[in-house]
């Protein structure tokens, strides 16, 4: 799929200054741009994340599935990659005070940092994001959260089937069914009412054991391909745990013997990978409506309030928002961990196929209820954490080996590794702080992306 056209970027430039967007003087390292004439040739958090290389499909769900004109999604994309990188740093500097941040707006203009310590609302300010003073940091929710996971071990969840934490209400959410479960859990996890807030909920998720997600494959029954990988010289793709366990063999979508699947995780989490044969190869797209390709730049995580889209064979592309990251859900088969939640529909057939924003690789779908008629809500697994739980490398379209003469600088840092905010590396004889979570590949050096990493 070719890139956006010049005259796009430039639309996308504009819309930004109309829709009063986040400023460039608030990213980090920008600060220092007139000072040091060289700092002004970095990468922007957009040029980072290839915003201008997003598939003219995701735009054309973006406007459908969310009410946004062509300048409002282009604009939306720009916005959102700055936001990530500015909640990065300011995450990184206000430490354990941070307590989460969002977007919100319809170009998600407007950006919100929340802190325990009303002393740092001059330093989020100053940034140009909106500061709102909360009792519970991030740390203490997390925490909050993984009691409950503890106590899903041995409580019923069936009927208090997701829960996560929600930064913008401040407090971990339970949804549940019956009241009365929620209650049960939250006691069993030790927890008091101040940090947890309990929503009642129709909704009872389960896998999409049969949808075709960017492309359909078989193995008894019918999931999607997340993701494209690598790992080492084998090629594969990455897709949903509940798909098939190691040793399931795979057929493609053209019913062609295709390869095996090496692990797979589930439930616990909601991952795995299969190994192709010589007969298939792995390329940097997801299949896009009318089988058009788009592209993969990267797997930069986006932030909550964010636009997303998911690709699936069954019911097209349809986008959305991230509601929260770091969910538990209760499926049938056990309860998962660490999924996002998101706004946007699927139906039985979209299993295992690709979430993605712009062009940066979200996750894998999981599961979820509704469907694309009336709306739904559905779950992924992020594709970082499955990356490094099993040491594959996403295919991109801008990755690639270092050529003989690139040597390196020496360090920790590593093309193929999968950092998470906060995260220390050494480059050249700098040291480097993680902003957000990404798998790094060659040109993403953290001297080259600002909006990634952060020196000192």
């Amino acid at each position: 799929m070719p890139p956006i056209h010049h005259r796009r970027a430039a639309a996308a430039c504009a819309a930004l200054a109309a829709a009063g967007a986040l400023v460039l003087a608030g990213l980090p390292g920008t600060a220092n741009a007139q000072a040091d004439p060289a700092a002004s040739t970095l990468p922007s958090p957009a040029e980072t994340a290839a915003v201008d290389r997003t598939s003219p499909e995701v735009l054309k769900a973006m406007r459908r599935d969310l009410g946004l004109t062509s300048a409002q999604a282009e604009a939306r994309l720009v916005n959102e990659a700055e936001a990530g990188a500015v909640a990065g740093a300011l995450r990184a500097a206000l430490g354990r005070d941070f307590a989460g941040a969002w977007v919100h707006g319809a170009t998600s203009a407007r950006l919100t940092v929340a802190t325990t310590d009303a002393s740092d609302v001059p330093a989020i300010e100053a940034r140009g994001a909106r500061a709102e003073v909360v009792r519970h940091s991030a740390a203490q929710l997390d925490a909050a959260k993984a009691r409950l996971d503890r106590a899903a071990k041995t409580a019923a969840t069936r009927d208090a089937p997701v829960w996560y934490v929600d930064v913008r209400s401040n407090a971990v959410v339970v949804r549940a069914v019956r009241p009365a479960a929620a209650k049960s859990l939250v006691s069993a996890a030790g927890l008091g009412s101040s940090l947890v807030r309990v929503e009642k909920t129709k909704e009872r998720p389960h896998p999409l054991y049969d949808l075709v997600g960017g492309e359909a494959y078989y193995m008894g029954g019918r999931c999607s391909i997340g993701f494209p990988i690598t790992k080492g010289t084998q090629q594969g793709f990455a897709t949903a745990g509940h798909c098939g366990r190691a040793g399931t063999a795979t057929s493609g979508y053209n019913q062609v013997a295709q390869g095996t699947f090496q692990a797979s995780i589930f439930p616990g989490r909601d991952m795995a990978w299969v190994a192709v044969n010589s007969q298939w190869t792995a390329t940097p797209y997801v299949k896009g409506q009318g089988g058009q390709r788009v592209g993969v730049g990267g797997s930069t995580q986006s932030p909550v309030g964010a636009s997303i889209c998911r690709s699936g064979s069954t019911t097209g592309w349809h986008c959305g928002t991230i509601q929260q990251h770091n969910t538990s859900v209760t499926y049938p088969e056990g309860t998962i961990s660490g999924v996002t939640r998101t706004t946007v529909c699927a139906e039985p057939g979209d299993s295992g196929g690709s979430f993605i924003s712009g062009s940066q690789a979200q996750g894998v779908t999981s599961g979820g209820s509704g469907n694309c008629s009336s709306g739904g809500t559905t779950f992924h697994q992020p594709i970082n954490p499955l990356l490094q739980q099993f040491g594959l490398t996403l295919k991109t379209t801008g990755g690639g080996d270092p050529g003989p003469g690139d040597p390196e600088p020496g360090g920790t840092w590593a093309a193929g590794k999968v950092y998470a905010p906060g995260d220390s590396v050494t480059y050249g004889g700098t040291t480097y702080r993680c902003l957000q979570g990404h798998q790094a590949q060659v040109g993403w050096e953290p001297p080259n992306t600002p909006a990634l990493w952060q020196a000192g």
